[in-house]
């Protein structure tokens, strides 16, 4: 165990290459070593959309990477002669310090020691590779994502500054958010956000359900309103078309900024266990999430009196999800 002041690292690299619910649970441990490490460069290797995700943190991050994929990761397709560049690209870069934050480090631990830093960190499986038993703790099991990252922090001797979570908007996103508002009559609080998609498919729960959901909601007096991206339309449109009650339909109308504000400003948000679960969190918006085939230690959020979570088998009584969801919209 080091102390990362120690090692005076100017110039670090954070390898995490996941989606926007494993990019938001980051950001309190990242919070924390920008405040530790001020005048440290700290840029993110992470998958092609994450480069809006940086623009939005200025205040942490210094710079963007974009990593093509790797054998054994299921996030995006492995390309090798794209990866070769990027490595080429990582090693002239010089880092002085590679935070590995992407997982256990089965996989990835090897790679991250091609990149040529000065130092490594982060998570190594016990009886796997572990390059450096100073500053490679083994992979906590057991935490939520948030308190994990923060564990890894502490062995790096950095002080945690907080578990709130942060989605900095735009300043042409809060437009567009009153030209959307407007357009559909969406005053704050008189309506409710369904989310009946999630990119893991075995997540999402019965649309059936979903649409019953909604027409309880609406029968209450509050409007629904169903987001989705390209990739989820499909089921969005299903539940829609389930549905008794006319719900307004904003599938592929938000980007996430404009998602973010849409949420905070809801009555609640009925969600399967995806990204938009974590928005909820930082918008501190009453929520219940559902989870299948998902770990609720882990991905749960963190302040159980305003969200709420729904276990694998309690999603198969409709009549128990009902009745949670209403004494939530009636609180």
């Amino acid at each position: 165990m080091k102390d990362l002041r120690g090692l005076n690292p100017k110039k670090i690299a954070i390898f995490r290459a996941l989606q926007l619910g494993d990019m938001l649970c980051a950001i309190p441990a990242i919070r924390a070593l920008k405040k530790c490490l001020p005048d440290s460069e700290i840029i993110l290797i992470g998958l092609p959309w994450a480069k809006a995700f940086v623009d939005r943190y200025p205040m942490y991050f210094s710079g963007f990477i974009k990593f093509p994929g790797f054998p054994g990761l299921p996030e995006q397709e492995y390309k090798p002669v794209e990866f070769i560049k990027f490595a080429e690209h990582v090693l002239a870069a010089r880092f002085d310090l590679i935070i590995q934050m992407q997982g256990n480090g089965s996989i990835v631990n090897p790679m991250v020691e091609l990149f040529g830093a000065k130092s490594t960190a982060g998570y190594f499986k016990s009886g796997d590779f572990c390059p450096d038993k100073d500053l490679y703790m083994e992979y906590p099991e057991g935490l939520s994502e948030i308190e994990r990252h923060l564990s890894l922090m502490r062995y790096l001797g950095v002080k945690p500054d907080g578990k709130m979570l942060e989605f900095p908007l735009k300043e042409d996103e809060n437009i567009l958010f009153d030209n959307l508002v407007a357009k559909y009559r969406l005053n704050p609080g008189d309506y409710v956000v369904l989310h009946p998609g999630s990119r893991d498919t075995t997540r999402r729960w019965n649309p059936e359900y979903f649409a019953n959901i909604g027409d309880m909601i609406s029968k209450k007096g509050y409007k629904i309103v169903l987001t989705g991206t390209k990739e989820e339309k499909k089921i969005v449109r299903e539940v829609k078309g389930l549905m008794n009650y006319k719900p307004v339909d904003l599938v592929e109308k938000t980007c996430l900024g404009v998602l973010t504000s849409l949420i905070r400003n809801a009555k609640m948000l009925f969600s399967n266990d995806t990204g938009v679960s974590h928005l909820a969190s930082v918008t501190k918006t009453k929520s219940l999430v559902i989870f299948l085939n998902s770990d609720p230690h882990r991905w749960a959020p963190l302040n159980k009196r305003i969200h709420h979570i729904i276990l694998p088998h309690e999603a198969r009584n409709f009549k128990y999800v009902l009745k949670k969801t209403e004494d939530i919209l009636m609180s």
